[in-house]
């Protein structure tokens, strides 16, 4: 994912997905998918695996917002759980927004939605995520935590 003034955290499965980052900070954040039709399902709509994918990325990456506002700074949210609901079938561009309801200590509850170019719902999501932030010097990943 790209910022519109070049920096970067890489996220490669986002990356394959298309997926671009608009926003990033105080908590909250905004993406952007264009449906293709390799993302499309039998019915030529977005999958649900795609559209909660992005949900998930936009909720975790508010709760690294929710902690700094630097988007290269070493900390990283892991999805703990995440209920998603469908509202209609998602088409074209897809914006995504979400937002930091709640700031732990080390957990964070999000909330999250997907809309279409004319602004209609697509589906809602919300979840907790844990805070990781590696030791300094640390080569540990988050299954090693």
């Amino acid at each position: 994912m790209e910022f519109p003034d070049g920096k970067r955290r890489r996220i490669p499965f986002l990356d394959h997905l298309g997926v671009e980052l608009v926003s990033f900070g105080q908590g909250r954040s905004e993406l952007a998918i264009t449906v293709r039709p390799e993302l499309c399902n039998s019915m030529q709509v977005a999958h649900g695996g795609v559209v909660m994918t992005v949900l998930d990325a936009a909720l975790a990456i508010a709760g690294r917002a929710a902690h700094t506002d630097d988007y290269d700074a070493p900390v990283n949210t892991i999805t703990v759980e995440m209920k998603t609901t469908f509202i209609r079938p998602g088409a074209g561009r897809l914006t995504i927004r979400a937002e930091c309801v709640h700031k732990a200590t080390s957990l964070m509850f999000c909330e999250g939605e997907a809309r279409d170019e004319q602004g209609r719902l697509v589906a809602r999501a919300n979840g907790t995520f844990k805070l990781w932030v590696p030791r300094a010097g640390s080569t540990e990943k988050p299954s090693d935590a």
